[in-house]
């Protein structure tokens, strides 16, 4: 009984697992990724477009893929959802 359950608990990690990596390399994850970026990148340089200061341009990056980052956490349920539709 105990050695079912493990098996059961392997096999639904591997399903994760799978689902991850498929996200991890999917077309979606990273135009998402790209588009974000780009937007976080004109809003953040239109606000500091008077300023001339090496350190603040140099945010644009990191704030940027922060972001975006967090943002694809939404992005990704939607397309596990959509993932899990085209199977059934």
């Amino acid at each position: 009984m105990n050695l079912e359950k493990e098996i059961e608990q392997i096999k639904q990690r591997n399903k994760k697992v799978e689902l991850d990596k498929k996200w991890e390399t999917s077309f979606t994850r990273r135009i998402c990724i790209c588009i974000l970026t780009y937007i976080v990148v004109v809003i953040y340089s239109y606000l500091i477009r008077y300023f001339d200061n090496i350190f603040l341009s140099s945010l644009v990056p990191v704030i940027g893929f922060t972001l975006s980052t967090l943002s694809v956490k939404y992005i990704r349920k939607i397309w596990e959802k959509k993932l899990n539709n085209t199977k059934e």
